[in-house]
């Protein structure tokens, strides 16, 4: 008999209530689009309206789901809006909700095999899935050499990578006194931002970090980067770590991965390669021309909580050689020491990551996978890249606008003609209306809008509304 003392929620309350937060997430996708997309609220408006001390006596759940309709949810960007075009695609299906839910009911800590052996085992299983499934090399499978590892996000794959490949420069050294060795680093100026952070993070610094430039389509330039490497090792500095991106987070620019891989291979660099959003595309065959030359690479990782269904945090991310991640991150500590660890049976995937803890999130994965099947996954793909090419084709076909890079995928980078000043007064005026929300970047130094497609529920309806309310809204605003 539970302890009418011991505040816990009963599970009878916890199955009446769990119903109520199920009916109410249903009823948000259901009225998401009478929302305004962009939040509307300003800075500090949300804690003005919060109590300045937290409850001494415990509240209701109708009392905190009422805060929620009323401070919190006007607060919130609705990133699952099938009017949401800004940054990139957020999937949160249901199945994958589902998934998560279930990740968080059963509250396991996966960091060791012993730990929950179901937890290591699917997502071993469930990366290996996706090796076929995306058209991978094999040498990525968990049966060869390699294998693959759920991350919290493409930065944290980055850095896993870039500090495998600091270990591998240095024959895992780096953190031995005395060690003199200045490691150098490479992307192209496209490259996201995460790049830069991981090398302050590993010690390298941000001043060994190489911009490599790019071409015309903002495409890193393979000379370039081999003409750098060959004056850093002239100078004495060690060429350690190449990132290359299958669609780069500003323009999705695909980097020429064979050429650049075929250089790494002759320089014993360490190439990773970051298909964050772009690598979802490759669940189609007719699409794997992204992907030409990642069989060189010693890692890679896509996020399926981009544009694959599966809700934050969920990066994918695999080694050639699981040897040199483990090498470099393995700490064994006493209490975590266990028979089927020191059997060397298992994986342990806390050698895989910075952090020692780990949540199941093979579990949300897998239920996406299950319930779409790949041609579910193919459909929708497809379905977003079409709606892309044809919004590029409305771009290209009204003289007053512009595109301003090629748009292979699901991402259209356009401009209005009038300038930089003009175009920022466009985009904010729209996100200002709350029918659409959209982003920017700088091309070239020129300011540029991204219309990203390929969020769960836009249709071809949301696609031709939004370009009409972008000709109406400069119509006006040019007048």
């Amino acid at each position: 008999m539970n302890d009418p003392h011991s505040y816990h929620m009963t599970p009878d309350e916890f199955r009446r209530h769990g119903h109520e937060m199920v009916d109410w997430i249903a009823n948000y996708y259901e009225q998401i689009e009478s929302y305004p997309v962009l939040s509307q609220v300003t800075p500090g408006e949300l804690r003005s309206r919060l109590p300045q001390h937290p409850p001494t006596q415990g509240e209701p759940f109708t009392a905190m789901m009422s805060d929620i309709d009323e401070l919190i949810l006007p607060g919130i960007t609705h990133w699952q809006s099938p009017n949401f075009f800004a940054f990139f695609p957020t999937g949160a299906s249901f199945p994958s909700i589902l998934g998560d839910m279930l990740s968080s009911g059963l509250g396991i800590q996966g960091m060791l095999w012993a730990t929950s052996p179901a937890c290591t085992e699917l997502e071993t299983h469930v990366m290996d899935w996706l090796v076929g499934m995306l058209g991978l090399p094999e040498r990525f499978l968990s049966s060869r050499a390699g294998g693959g590892v759920i991350q919290d996000s493409a930065s944290s794959a980055s850095l896993t990578a870039l500090l495998a490949a600091r270990e591998r420069a240095t024959n895992y050294a780096s953190n031995r006194a005395g060690l003199e060795t200045r490691l150098v680093a490479y992307a192209s100026s496209q490259a996201h931002s995460s790049i830069e952070k991981a090398m302050m993070i590993a010690g390298m610094g941000r001043e060994n970090l190489r911009l490599v430039a790019v071409d015309e389509n903002y495409a890193m330039q393979p000379d370039d980067l081999a003409r750098q490497i060959e004056r850093d090792r002239a100078a004495g500095l060690t060429p350690a770590f190449v990132c290359a991106s299958i669609g780069t987070t500003s323009s999705n620019a695909i980097d020429p991965v064979a050429e650049i891989g075929r250089i790494c291979q002759s320089q014993n660099v360490w190439l990773h390669v970051d298909a964050a959003m772009s690598g979802t595309a490759a669940l189609c065959p007719e699409f794997r021309w992204t992907h030409e030359g990642v069989e060189l690479a010693d890692s890679y990782c896509f996020n399926p909580h981009k544009w694959m269904f599966t809700n934050f945090d969920c990066d994918c991310f695999w080694v050639a050689d699981r040897a040199a991640l483990i090498n470099t991150l393995s700490v064994l500590p006493e209490y975590l020491k266990n028979q089927a660890t020191q059997s060397g049976a298992v994986l342990d995937y806390r050698d895989w990551q910075v952090s020692l803890g780990r949540r199941f999130r093979a579990l949300k994965l897998w239920f996406v996978i299950r319930h779409y099947g790949i041609e579910g996954l193919q459909f929708h793909v497809r379905r977003h890249v079409a709606l892309a090419q044809e919004f590029a084709g409305w771009v290209a076909a009204d003289d007053r606008f512009e595109l301003m890079a090629p748009a292979p995928l699901n991402l259209v980078c356009f401009r209005h003609r009038a300038g930089d000043a003009f175009n920022q007064a466009l985009m904010d005026e729209l996100n200002r209306s709350g029918e659409l929300y959209l982003t920017h970047t700088r091309l070239n130094d020129r300011f540029v809008l991204r219309m990203s497609i390929g969020q769960m529920y836009t249709e071809a309806r949301h696609v031709a509304s939004a370009w009409r309310k972008i000709q109406d809204t400069a119509t006006r605003l040019d007048r």
